[in-house]
């Protein structure tokens, strides 16, 4: 694609890195092709063609204006279109790059700067969220049903976690939300990790990987919070901890990408390149190792939700699926599976009508097999799927974790 950046927007940190993504996009529009709101809406502005076009006009110079903030928003950051793409665009950091140009350009509403504002001061204060959370469980009747959507059906309670005693050490990466949410998925990954003769180090230190900031226009503070938890990590990895282990693809995807985001900070660029190869989703972690320990029988059938930022950002899809048939569980086939749920971090919360339109989609996906139980492997989907009420969905580690205590005799 011919580009000639403006004068201003040349000036950009990113600039090089802008035009060299815009002239890669040879305009096929095969990305369309899997793109959840082209389907949805069949707007071209709302494919990743049309952003990209409209991302080249304001880096040209033409003026951004809300209807270009608009559809931008409107992306769900799923990357399906670049695992279409033949080119190989780049087109996530095109999009954030994009925003944050548009951003700054073009002042929003009142209530959605509150509405951003609250959830990335929220992602930074997990036991505030989970009291929230408790809060409005214990209040539930009363809730309106959209919000009511949005809180867990039943607070699980944390089992306890084996103390630490392997040699062989990971970290954890708690999150923001997962703790609130869903508490005893960490607790099932530490008992889980124990079997395979894997202790979790912990570090309460870290906190919110700093997605949230990061697509909720602080790209700056969610860079901030990445330093803060290379930080937090660096004593235990030089102690030797062997993988930065996360539950939530989400955050994983981000982690990973520490290194890139992070490659001109002089003073963490090599931290933050040990870092993210030290990342490991759950998955990788665990379908890395023998797994006679772990034989699972189960007569349940599951039906498995493969992330977005499992499959097209970390590119590990059908990684947990192929690892839950190994340990013996039961699988449904699931239809048109590289197509987003909605969540999309905070999606869910900016789009709401769109993210119920897509939500309920991938639900009579999933359940077209009729499964007992539903699994995914990040806390917002899983989050945004079961708050329709129709079949549970909880993470795939638990389930592991439940057969496991059925059976003793593997420990």
């Amino acid at each position: 694609m011919q580009t000639t950046l403006s004068d201003a927007a040349k000036r950009l940190a990113r600039a090089e890195e802008a035009e060299r993504i815009l002239r890669s996009c040879v305009h096929c529009g095969f990305c369309n092709a899997t793109c959840p709101t082209y389907l949805l809406l069949g707007d071209e502005l709302d494919g990743p063609r049309g952003r990209i076009y409209l991302i080249k006009q304001v880096l040209e110079g033409q003026p951004a204006s809300a209807k270009t903030q608009l559809h931008l928003d409107r992306c769900l950051s799923c990357r399906n279109c670049e695992t279409t793409c033949p080119s190989g665009v780049d087109y996530h950091n095109l999009l954030d790059i994009g925003r944050a140009v548009i951003d700054q350009a073009v002042a929003r509403p009142p209530l959605q700067r509150a509405l951003r504002s609250g959830l990335r001061n929220l992602a930074s204060h997990p036991a505030a969220f989970k009291r929230l959370v408790q809060l409005g469980r214990s209040v539930d009747s009363l809730l309106p049903a959209a919000l009511k959507a949005k809180l867990p059906r039943s607070l699980t309670v944390a089992q306890a976690r084996p103390q630490a005693h392997h040699e062989r050490r990971v970290l954890l990466l708690e999150g923001c939300v997962q703790p609130g949410l869903s508490p005893n998925t960490n607790a099932a990954t530490a008992r889980v990790l124990d079997r395979l003769g894997i202790s979790v180090t912990a570090t309460p230190q870290a906190g919110c990987c700093g997605a949230v900031d990061y697509h909720l226009d602080a790209q700056a503070r969610g860079l901030e919070r990445a330093r803060h938890n290379i930080d937090a990590w660096w004593p235990a990895i030089e102690a030797g901890a062997e993988a930065i282990v996360q539950t939530a693809s989400g955050c994983g995807a981000f982690v990973k990408d520490y290194a890139k985001l992070l490659h001109g900070d002089a003073q963490y660029a090599s931290k933050a390149r040990r870092v993210s190869e030290l990342a490991r989703d759950l998955v990788e972690v665990v379908a890395a190792e023998p797994l006679d320990k772990l034989a699972c029988h189960s007569g349940q059938l599951l039906a498995v939700h493969c992330p977005c930022s499992l499959q097209h950002a970390q590119k590990l899809g059908g990684s947990v699926e192929a690892l839950l048939k190994r340990l013996g569980f039961n699988l449904s086939n699931v239809p048109d599976g590289h197509l987003c749920c909605g969540s999309a971090g905070t999606y869910s919360l900016t789009q709401p009508q769109l993210a119920r339109q897509l939500r309920d989609n991938k639900l009579d996906a999933l359940e077209s097999g009729r499964p007992d139980v539903i699994v995914s492997a990040n806390i917002g989907c899983q989050t945004h799927l079961d708050g329709a009420g129709r079949t549970p969905v909880r993470h795939w580690i638990e389930l592991v974790d439940e057969a496991l205590a059925k059976s003793p005799s593997l420990a």
